[in-house]
């Protein structure tokens, strides 16, 4: 999307990570505040967050801007619209966003591969 860009912590590489949030440490970055927003967004259906269950497969910053690619477990989920204006909410409180954009996208169909493992722990699947 643009230069300044993190993919989906756990089986996608990622740039960015929470802040230890001690007394000593820095200020989180941008980019570990719009993950952490996106931690705390769920799929209401299942009890995880949408960042474990694989959903976001993108997240570019560009100034004060926040573009989001993120899939469904299922291309019919009627909670679609939902969650998409929960993650955009979420962008849009944090300090230094004006605008986020939110895709919805099918390719590639999101599998329960794509959960990370702290959310297969959480939900109790078993490792493959």
């Amino acid at each position: 999307m643009n230069p300044e860009s993190a993919e989906p912590p756990a089986n996608m590489s990622h740039s960015g990570g929470a802040s230890s949030g001690g007394p000593d440490s820095a200020p989180a970055s941008l980019e570990q505040r719009v993950w952490k927003q996106l931690r705390d967004c769920y799929d209401p259906e299942i009890p995880l967050n949408i960042v474990d269950l694989g959903l976001i497969y993108g997240v570019a910053l560009q100034g004060e801007r926040v573009d989001v690619k993120m899939t469904l477990t299922s291309p019919g989920c009627h909670l679609g619209g939902m969650i998409a204006g929960q993650v955009q909410s979420k962008l849009l409180e944090l300090e230094g966003v004006e605008e986020a954009n939110v895709e919805l996208v099918w390719d590639p169909p999101w599998h329960q591969g794509l959960i990370s493992a702290e959310g297969r722990r959480k939900l109790g699947l078993e490792l493959a």
